[in-house]
């Protein structure tokens, strides 16, 4: 068992230390926010997360898992902490390292000599000198270890990963750093901290450019008139290609894509490169939004003015609460700037986000599609299959449904009277 001090309670930060307590090490969680902490030691999590309620409430009564604003406290004893703060994006698309800075010159004076700092938070390449710089403490290692985790399967992908990917000039602090993941039994890459970073950059901006490469070639299929499922299983057949990440969608969003691939951007331009490719992912995926508004307007009789839109799914995916970079936030903000009345339902929103007070939040799907002229399924929700086509037409003025997720079954919703628009089919 290690003593281990996360900073920061953010997706990683909380999802991480949960994971590290039940492996059986020692966690204290940091935050600022004095409110989030108090609720997190009242059970009540600040994200929506598949078993990460459980998995504090049983971190917390075994005594290995505990939360504090207290900084000083929570490292008096660590011999592992983790930075996971936010790194936003710059105005130019590099990451904003300022939270990393001030909470490595915060550790400096209270860590222990011989203390490992350990950047979990996804970190341009040459970070890990950055925050040595900031500690001023010879004494204290720095490692990077990237976190791989999806939201929605953050708990299951941290207890059985992939990879364990470790970087640092001291082999020392990477074995210890190692040692923590012990028990999940991963591969571990051993590297150095530029080796380290520029991984979790290059596997986001491949995961990205899976998205924009099945959706470009499902707008070829509808233009051919194959069929993108038949054409994606064909594919995913080949073990150099493989089915993960060959979904055809909205287009890809989230906290880690955008300001990933964004940053490999940047960091490219600043070795001397200019990644064309991945430029050309960020447009694909930039007209993957256009496209769906497109079929959205088409299927509403060629004008969004004074049409009500049905909007399932409002979050960037499924099996969480965030909005951040979401396509389908994109998708109806862009309806409404064309004049729509957009009604929406999500299971995890139950109140208009900023920037989007013109939308009705409903209750349930049939409540949004109430007078609906057009239904559009934006977010992959799996209660959304089981819904009744002849309940929502009851319900509906229209009979066009937009599936961006090719959720819905179609011959069903054919058969009960719907136009129904898929993706690539």
């Amino acid at each position: 068992m290690s003593n281990i001090a996360v900073i920061g309670t953010g997706y990683v930060g909380l999802s991480s230390g949960a994971c590290f307590a039940k492996l059986g090490h020692k966690v204290v969680c940091v935050d600022v926010v004095q409110a989030k902490i108090d609720n997190l030691n009242n059970g009540i999590l600040p994200i929506v997360e598949t078993g990460l309620d459980a998995l504090v409430a049983e971190g917390v009564e075994a005594g290995l898992l505990s939360f504090t604003t207290d900084v000083v406290s929570a490292v008096k004893d660590a011999e592992v902490v983790f930075l996971c703060v936010p790194t936003p994006e710059g105005a130019d698309g590099s990451a904003d390292l300022s939270y990393i800075q001030t909470a490595a010159r915060t550790l400096a004076p209270l860590l222990l000599s011989g203390a490992v700092v350990v950047n979990k938070s996804t970190v341009p390449v040459g970070s890990t000198k950055v925050v040595e710089r900031e500690l001023k403490r010879p004494d204290v290692a720095v490692v990077s270890n990237p976190e791989f985790l999806r939201e929605g399967s953050a708990i299951h992908d941290f207890l059985n990963p992939d990879r364990i990917v470790v970087g640092s000039d001291n082999q020392e602090a990477a074995v210890r750093v190692a040692a923590l993941y012990e028990k999940v039994g991963a591969p571990v890459v051993v590297t150095d901290p530029a080796s380290a970073e520029t991984i979790k950059y290059a596997a986001n901006a491949f995961l990205a450019t899976k998205i924009s490469y099945i959706n470009a070639v499902a707008a070829i299929c509808e233009g051919v008139g194959a069929d993108i499922n038949d054409v994606v299983l064909g594919l995913g057949y080949d073990k150099r290609i493989g089915h993960e990440f060959l979904r055809p969608g909205p287009g890809w969003g989230g906290s880690c894509f955008p300001k990933d691939t964004k940053a490999m951007v940047k960091i490219a331009e600043d070795a001397g490169y200019n990644f064309g490719l991945l430029k050309g992912v960020i447009t694909v995926n930039d007209q993957q939004y256009g496209r769906i508004v497109d079929k959205i307007r088409a299927a509403a009789g060629g004008s969004l003015k004074g049409k009500k839109i049905a909007s399932w799914g409002l979050t960037f995916k499924a099996l969480t609460d965030d909005l951040r970079d979401s396509p389908a936030v994109e998708i109806v903000t862009r309806l409404l700037a064309d004049g729509a009345q957009v009604a929406v339902y999500d299971p995890t929103v139950s109140a208009a986000p900023k920037g989007l007070d013109a939308i009705t939040v409903s209750l349930s799907p049939l409540d949004a599609c109430a007078e609906a002229d057009v239904l559009a399924v934006l977010t992959e929700w799996d209660e959304f299959r089981w819904i009744s086509p002849v309940e929502t037409a009851a319900v509906m003025n229209g009979r066009q449904v937009v599936d961006a997720r090719n959720l819905l079954d179609r011959s069903e919703w054919r058969r009960s009277g719907f136009e129904y628009q898929g993706i690539g089919r």
